[in-house]
């Protein structure tokens, strides 16, 4: 009852404040967020991915996974500290960024492992560590135990997807948004700066990190032409864990989480860890959600010391 209160307190705010929001076109998007690194692919199922490939092409190679509503931008700060010595690959999941996907898209956790698994196959990547943060932790340990063959190591940050329930305090709104069919229909039309400030500050755990350039580029890629769509859609397909799902991982595995994550809660990252064969675990104290854009340098330094010790 709450939630749907909820919603239709956000169904009248946005009746009466005008707040439905248009798409903005691919044209105007790429002018903006793109950059001279940006490049863009054709999948098998449609999907025009955009990615970007830095560093040495004969270094070796990290993959990295964005979370809900995010894109490659998240990895910026990490690619400026190691583009030098790896080969950096980031990408947009269909629904995020500059990736464009059919009308009649369905997201899962299995069509973006499908998805990692193409790119690197037409770059030419045998082996890579992947990496990923929030639902792209979810994504990266899905693609360790699908293709084990081809992971040399496994990096989750603050990753979603252990299967106990959590004990943390009250989702973003935009979460709760998503949780029923009246919530989603109110997502898929209302302009998303209406809640971006505030699922923003509970992932930075820091306000002053929420930018306004920040909001903007969130807000922005959100409107981008059947975003919203895939973003509110019932994820297909999820695959049902337990603890014991973890034990078949076998790449060497580094976990990232912060203390403060208001998202998911620093216990599940424990879990992982206690779970996954030889797991490595570091809490930062004052990290939020994306440790990776709040504390970039300590995280960096920790992540080249893991993939330094990794067997050539």
């Amino acid at each position: 009852m709450r939630r749907i209160a909820i919603v239709w307190v956000c169904l009248a705010a946005a009746a009466l404040s005008g707040c439905l929001a248009r798409d903005i076109p691919y044209a105007a998007l790429e002018a903006k967020y793109a950059s001279v690194s940006s490049q863009y692919v054709d999948l098998s199922d449609g999907v025009r991915l955009h990615y970007r490939d830095e560093g040495p092409r004969d270094a070796p190679a990290i993959v990295l996974i964005h979370g809900f509503a995010a894109s490659l931008h998240a990895w910026e700060r990490w690619r400026g500290r190691l583009a030098d010595r790896y080969r950096v690959i980031t990408l947009d999941l269909p629904g995020h960024g500059l990736t464009r996907a059919p009308q009649a898209y369905v997201p899962s956790t299995a069509a973006s492992v499908e998805i990692v698994d193409q790119l690197t196959a037409r770059l030419g990547v045998g082996r890579f560590v992947v990496g990923g943060n929030s639902m792209g932790g979810g994504v990266a340990w899905a693609y360790a135990l699908a293709h084990p063959d081809r992971v040399r190591g496994l990096v989750l940050l603050n990753a979603a997807g252990w299967p106990a329930r959590s004990s943390g305090g009250p989702p973003p709104l935009v979460f709760q948004l998503l949780g029923n069919p009246l919530g989603r229909a109110v997502l898929r039309n209302v302009d998303p700066a209406l809640m971006a400030r505030n699922g923003l500050e509970k992932a930075y755990g820091a306000p002053a990190l929420v930018t306004d350039e920040l909001v903007d580029r969130y807000v922005d890629l959100a409107r981008a032409p059947g975003h919203r769509d895939i973003l509110t859609a019932r994820r297909a397909d999820e695959r049902q864990v337990t603890p014991a799902t973890f034990a078949a991982i076998r790449a060497p595995t580094l976990i990232l989480a912060g203390a403060k994550d208001e998202i998911i809660p620093v216990e599940n990252q424990r879990g992982f860890a206690s779970a996954i064969p030889g797991a490595r675990l570091i809490v930062y104290p004052e990290g939020g959600h994306v440790p990776m854009e709040q504390l970039p340098d300590r995280t960096a330094t920790d992540l080249a010391i893991f993939l330094e010790g990794l067997a050539p």
